[in-house]
């Protein structure tokens, strides 16, 4: 059965095909959109996690480091270089421990594998298409002043 024994010409045929087409890119552009979403909200997570550790750092850390000081100080009876370099191995500590988890949340964030399984299937199919180059003639023109295309397909 043909597309004229249907009621369907060739170009509601073609424009039916390229409707479908644009549906099948729009769908896949929000399938992508959906799944970098989630990414970004991983990612998201742990760039807090590194936020947080580096305003802790900041703010923290001087405060912290002068009163953990000096308890070591006086508590041990530590010279206070020794007790200040203490301290700062605990914070060197802390900082690593708070970026592993930043790497940990980050590394959780993959490439939107089924947005390109589909668009790597689209391609391939659409890669067997090959379009049907419709015929060409030339003809006179009526009034004989020269050549005219003419569609013999049509």
């Amino acid at each position: 059965m043909s597309a004229a024994d249907e009621g369907r010409s060739l170009g509601k045929l073609v424009s039916s095909a390229t409707a479908e087409l644009s549906a099948l890119v729009h769908e896949e552009i929000a399938l992508a959109k959906a799944e970098l979403r989630e990414d970004v909200k991983r990612a998201a997570f742990g760039s807090v996690a590194v936020v947080m550790a580096v305003v802790l750092a900041f703010f923290a850390l001087p405060l912290f480091s002068f009163a953990l000081a000096f308890w070591l100080r006086n508590w041990w009876n530590l010279p206070l270089a020794i007790a200040c370099l203490i301290v700062g191995g605990l914070y060197l500590v802390l900082a690593v421990a708070l970026l592993a988890v930043a790497k940990a949340k980050m590394g959780r964030i993959a490439p939107p594998q089924r947005s390109i399984d589909s668009a790597k299937e689209t391609a391939a199919v659409l890669s067997g298409v090959r379009p049907h180059p419709r015929s060409v003639t030339l003809t006179k023109s009526p009034a004989g002043t020269g050549r005219s295309l003419t569609d013999s397909s049509v």
